[in-house]
């Protein structure tokens, strides 16, 4: 629905809300989706240089608002976080087994962040977009920007799992999180592991580009670790819809095998198609499973946020954006940029993926506020998984990628791709270096 209003009718809408993903503003619909807006501003000081506006706090747009500003010092960045507090993802599996503590992964503030790094934090959800009057609408008001960037992250899709009425959805992410996206979900399956007191734990791994390809794997090994060094009569059934382990197998086989012998079950190709909650029971094709605790990871698709503000690709399977594989645009309009979670690209859905690929995208709109352009660059996928928690051991992997023979996107895994998959103290004490330099990387100047 597209069509020109006057302000008094405008005005009775009251607010701002997405409507039938047109853009209808006071005056007239601007071409392409957007979000009715009041008209108030955000409260927010002038812009002193082209306003780059970032919405989502999480590694990627960090990065990227941190080294925007360091690229082309000119940019007025505004960075726009629905949380007042963070908290990682990453790392979290280690906090289950008691390697860590809570500070460890939540001792962070965005205040700082934009302190040190000389851009706005600005807490408040966005609802809205008019790409036409390059207007972000949020819950505190319009934003004007010469350029956005996208990096909501991530959603669930329960329908994966064959679950489709909401009463079971809500259910399952209260009672059983996949614990990939909302810090609260860490301290409800931290809670679920430090109570659980024997029976069967299930773990799913979802299929398709789901965000932390070990991290289903390395959960399993840490939850496992605590059964064993506390004696308790369970064990660990990690159902994989995926035919093999996803990333690191040899290494994740050896501490399914080594360690945890008797303790973990690993069933490949088991994807889940029903879930009866009642009955604590999931179903696959050939066969059904009763649990006593779970942590269920439906799988993923882009965050809901870029399908609200019209930047979907209709033809994705995980509904991600439709964006430049090369410079991160959306198609057609070089001032909206999508990165992190929600692109489209075969890279990895991990932090250090997306703390490198921030850098290149801070480069790119550096070069193209001044009229200029650069050679795609690949990101690098650095990733550390812990496989013993007594002692700490891990192993890991680092990968980069290359385009394809045309050269127009992503092919796959570069050469120089190296897989480091005996479990090591070296690498358990790597694991959480790599983790304290994110959040350095992220947080100070």
């Amino acid at each position: 629905m597209s069509e020109c209003i006057n302000r008094r009718d405008f005005l009775k809408m009251g607010g701002a809300a997405v409507v039938g993903g047109a853009a209808v503003t006071a005056g007239c619909a601007s071409a392409g989706p957007a979000a009715v807006s009041a008209g108030f501003k955000a409260a927010l000081p002038k812009a002193k240089g082209p306003r780059l506006v970032i919405v989502g706090g999480g590694t990627s747009g960090l990065t990227i608002a941190k080294h925007a500003k360091k690229e082309y010092p000119k940019f007025d960045i505004v960075l726009v976080e629905k949380r007042d507090m963070y908290s990682s993802c990453f790392s979290s599996n280690l906090w289950y087994a008691g390697l860590i503590n809570l500070e460890f992964l939540a001792d962070h503030s965005f205040l700082d962040a934009a302190r040190n790094n000389h851009y706005i934090y600005f807490n408040a959800t966005a609802t809205g977009l008019d790409r036409a009057g390059r207007k972000l609408i949020t819950s505190e008001g319009e934003i004007d920007y010469d350029f956005l960037v996208v990096a909501p992250g991530i959603s669930y899709d329960y329908n994966r799992i064959g679950v489709k009425d909401e009463d079971t959805i809500d259910a399952l992410r209260t009672g059983y999180p996949g614990g990939f996206i909302s810090p609260t979900e860490h301290v409800t399956i931290r809670r679920k592991v430090q109570e659980f007191e024997g029976g069967l734990f299930l773990q799913y791994v979802p299929n398709g580009n789901y965000r932390c390809l070990p991290g289903p794997y390395e959960r399993a090994c840490m939850i496992a670790s605590h059964i064993k060094k506390n004696k308790l009569k369970g064990k660990v059934l990690v159902l994989d819809a995926n035919p093999e382990i996803t990333i690191k197998k040899d290494g994740f086989h050896a501490a399914f095998k080594e360690l945890y012998n008797g303790i973990v079950e690993y069933k490949p190709g088991s994807a889940i198609t029903g879930v009866d909650l009642a009955k604590k029971t999931v179903k696959t094709e050939f066969d059904s499973y009763r649990f006593e605790d779970a942590s269920i990871y439906p799988g993923v698709r882009a965050s809901t946020l870029i399908e609200h503000l019209g930047l979907m690709d209709a033809k994705s399977p995980q509904k991600e954006a439709l964006i430049s594989q090369l410079k991160y645009n959306y198609i057609g309009d070089e001032r909206v940029y999508v990165t992190g979670d929600s692109r489209p690209h075969p890279y990895s859905k991990s932090a250090n993926t997306a703390n490198t690929e921030g850098r290149y995208v801070a480069k790119v709109l550096a070069a193209r506020a001044q009229g200029k352009d650069i050679t795609w660059y690949s990101p690098r996928t650095v990733c550390y998984s812990m496989v013993n928690a007594n002692p700490p051991e891990a192993i890991s992997v680092d990968a980069g990628y290359v385009l394809n023979k045309e050269g127009t996107a992503v092919g796959g895994f570069s050469p120089d791709t190296k897989l480091f998959e005996k479990r090591d103290a070296a690498k358990g004490r790597g694991t959480l270096e790599w983790a304290r330099g994110m959040y350095r990387a992220m947080f100070e100047g």
